[in-house]
Order: C-alpha cells, then sequence, then structure tokens
C-alpha cells in the first residue's frame, strides 16, 4: 500500500502522492487515522490507542469544541461511558436527572425514570478526546481534504489542511467520525443523502432561580411546535439547555432533497410563548452566547459504511435517533464497533464484515424508532400515551423499557400497541 493517490471521489484533482514527506510535527504512517474527536472519533481512538495501535485523531477544531446538542446522556450513554471506563469521570462533571418528562400537548405529564444525566458537549466531547489522548491517541488540530487510494482502490491515508500546510498522511484504516454535516462523506466518496434527516436549535440559559423547579429532561411536544418537539435539560452550575428539534425535516430524496417547510428559531419562539415553564426560563434567566442550529442525520441511513480502507461511525454513519433525537451513546457505540473490528479483523473483507454486522444488527431498533416518530407529526398520540401511563403502571414499565432500550418503542405506536393502551 505504498503507491497511494488521491481518492478520485473528490473534484479537487490528484494531490502529492503518499511518499510526500509530512512536517517532523507528524510521523507518515500510522496504523489509523481517526477523523473527528467527537464521541465517535474518540471512543475508536480511546480503544485503538489502549491496544497499543498507533492512531492519530484529526478534527478541523480543537478540542473543547461547542456542539448543538440537547446533550441529554440516556442510558445507552451510560453503557458505552462505562466500557470505555469513563463513566465515573463523567458523572462528576455531569448533572445527574432522574427522569424524563414527558409532557403532552394538553398539559398532561408522566415522568418515566432511567439512567440519566446531562453535560454540555464542549465538556463532554473534550473530556472523552483528551482521555483518548492519555490512553496514547496523537491529536492534530486538521481538516480532511480527501482519501488517499491505493492502485487497488482501497483507501491507504488522506490528505490533510493544517492550518496554511497541505499533509498528505498515510493509514492502514481511516474511521470517519465526522458528523452530521456531509462534506467529508462527500470528499471520501460515501455520502448517499446530501440532506440531514432532521435540525434541531438550542441555547443555554443561566437562571439559578430555576435549579429544583425544572428537574427532569423535559421533552414537550405541543400543536404549536409540530412537526417536532421542545425541550428543557437541567445542566450544571445553574444552567439549563433548551431547544426544539425537528427530524424529517427534509424531503425523502436520494442525494440532494429539498427543506419542508420549517423554521426553527420560529418553533423556539413559539415553544417559549406557549410552554409556562419555558416562558418562565427565558424571562428569568440570562441567554449565553446565539441560540445555534445543526443538521441530524438519523436511522443509519443517508452514507456508505464501508469501503475498502475505510469505515464511517457516529453520525455521519447516521447513529441518531429520529424519534427521540438522541445520539452520543450510539455514536460512542458505533465508533468502539469501528475500533472492535479493526483489532479483531483478519483482513479488510473481514474488519468491513464485521463492522457492518453490528450496523445492521442495530438497524431494526432504528427502523423502530423511526415508526414511533410518527408522535412528533401527530402530538394528540402524546396526549393518549401520558394520559394512559399515568393511569397504568404496565404501561409505564414499557415506556421506562423504551428509554433503557429493553422495550420496543414501534409497539407503543401500532394499531396493536394504541388497542393494548385501553386493556392495560
Amino acid at each position: 500500500m505504498t503507491d497511494c493517490l488521491a481518492s478520485s471521489a473528490t473534484p479537487q484533482g490528484v494531490p502529492p502522492s503518499c511518499a510526500t514527506p509530512l512536517t517532523p510535527a507528524l510521523e507518515e504512517r500510522y496504523e489509523v487515522l481517526v477523523v473527528g474527536a467527537g464521541p465517535a472519533g474518540a471512543a475508536a481512538a480511546r480503544l485503538l490507542a489502549q491496544a497499543g495501535r498507533r492512531v492519530l485523531m484529526v478534527d478541523q477544531h480543537p478540542l473543547g469544541r461547542d456542539k448543538t446538542c440537547g446533550d441529554g446522556l440516556i442510558p445507552d450513554a451510560h453503557q458505552a461511558l462505562q466500557k470505555l471506563g469513563l463513566l465515573e469521570a463523567v458523572m462528576a462533571r455531569a448533572e445527574p436527572v432522574r427522569e424524563v418528562g414527558c409532557v403532552g400537548p394538553r398539559g398532561g405529564r408522566v415522568d418515566v425514570p432511567g439512567e440519566l444525566a446531562v453535560l454540555p458537549r464542549q465538556v463532554l466531547d473534550e473530556l472523552l478526546a483528551r482521555h483518548a489522548v492519555a490512553a496514547g491517541a496523537r491529536f492534530e488540530q486538521a481538516r480532511f481534504e480527501q482519501a488517499l487510494e491505493d492502485a487497488q482502490g482501497r483507501v491507504c491515508g488522506a490528505v490533510l489542511q493544517r492550518g496554511d500546510e497541505r499533509l498528505t498522511l498515510q493509514a492502514d484504516w481511516v474511521i470517519l467520525a465526522t458528523g452530521a454535516v456531509p462534506k467529508a462523506l462527500i470528499a471520501a466518496g460515501m455520502c448517499e443523502r446530501h440532506t440531514p434527516s432532521g435540525v434541531a436549535l438550542r441555547g443555554y440559559v443561566h437562571a439559578p432561580a430555576m435549579v429544583g423547579r425544572i428537574q427532569a429532561m423535559e421533552v414537550v411536544w405541543s400543536r404549536e411546535v409540530r412537526p417536532g418537539y421542545g425541550w428543557i435539560f437541567p445542566a450544571p452550575q445553574g444552567r439549563f439547555n433548551i431547544g426544539v428539534g425537528v427530524t424529517d425535516s427534509h424531503s425523502a430524496v436520494a442525494g440532494k432533497g429539498r427543506k419542508k417547510d420549517v423554521n426553527l428559531r420560529a418553533l423556539f419562539d413559539a415553544f417559549c410563548q406557549h410552554y409556562p415553564p419555558a416562558a418562565e426560563l427565558m424571562r428569568h434567566g440570562q441567554l449565553e452566547g446565539e441560540l445555534k442550529g445543526a443538521p441530524l442525520r438519523c436511522t443509519l441511513q443517508g452514507a456508505r459504511w464501508t469501503r475498502p480502507g475505510l469505515l464511517v461511525s457516529g453520525e455521519a454513519a447516521g447513529s441518531t435517533y429520529s424519534f427521540t433525537g438522541e445520539g452520543i451513546g450510539k455514536a460512542m457505540a458505533t465508533g468502539m464497533a469501528a475500533a472492535e473490528a479493526v483489532l479483531q479483523g483478519r483482513d479488510d473483507a473481514d474488519t468491513r464484515q464485521r463492522y457492518e454486522a453490528v450496523l445492521q444488527e442495530l438497524k431494526p431498533r432504528y427502523d423502530l424508532y423511526e415508526r414511533a416518530n410518527r408522535i412528533n407529526a401527530a402530538p394528540w398520540l402524546a396526549d393518549l400515551l401520558i394520559w394512559r401511563a399515568k393511569r397504568s403502571p404496565r404501561l409505564l414499565k414499557r415506556m421506562s423499557g423504551v428509554l433503557n432500550e429493553t422495550s420496543n418503542p414501534g409497539t407503543l405506536l401500532s394499531l396493536k400497541g394504541l388497542r393494548r393502551l385501553f386493556l392495560e
């Protein structure tokens, strides 16, 4: 794999060959190049470094960059952090939460228990990445420009842009964990859908007076924010993460679909106007910085998962759940799966097969969450679920099972499931 050329998938032409020397600050070859230092990339880099692999993790942003997110750590995130050996370190910084408060359009509410916490992504991502570095991974701030290919078309490295330097780096494997923005996927020839599957807008409000008054991770459905939902999550140090999200925000057209008629700022304003705790939070608290929007890639769709020499993980692979918009836990899980495939694979084909098998095993669960996503377009379903859950301990237990991924979310909103609501 010494005869590497730039991937023809990019329009920038052929860069220097893999033999072009780098600056002394970087080696010319690594066993694994991880592109992206978010939860997926950091999880992959940590496992690989702990196994003794020579790993370079790159990101176009410095460690500790902000990321638009709800910041909620639900049970699958706790499980992933436990596997990484970082649960205690994260929980020492996070705000523990005991319940998700589901609020319907008519004001009905049910609190669903679970193992939960909230930690701003700026803190979480830096903590995960620095632990990857502590395990032996190398970090460089650089932007992925394009993949390198050998004479057989296998990815054998990447072209990176570091400041004014254009660097050519060889690697046995590349793990692409670049999030929802499709630029890197396009450059690597892995993008199947340019438009996102959802969008979200969030802000941080400092409101010490509201501490103790909003204790749950509140998720709110109403006609005012249809076809999406609003949320308020209590964060550490008297802050609250408040936002709105819309899944299925773009037309389901292969390649370049079109955005539907969705105005996130208007939905955010409507949420703050019509949901009393949100109105009080904005009235008595101080908005820190600006509201920030971001795309979502959901349902393990929109990108190829593998090609020879390259694996796609995290939200770049669509690791976010469409119903809840949660993606941190599954991003880490897919990053670890990519690392384990590299560590255990006998050859290229076996490595790819191992990784794709993990995602294929997850795919039915994503499909069920996509079915449950209908609640966002029909908020009266939230009213029905909440009404029955307040009267049925069995149904509340099933809802907690959905949160903990021990129950099927699709059956709650199937015809059979709706009939069962009146029998439980």
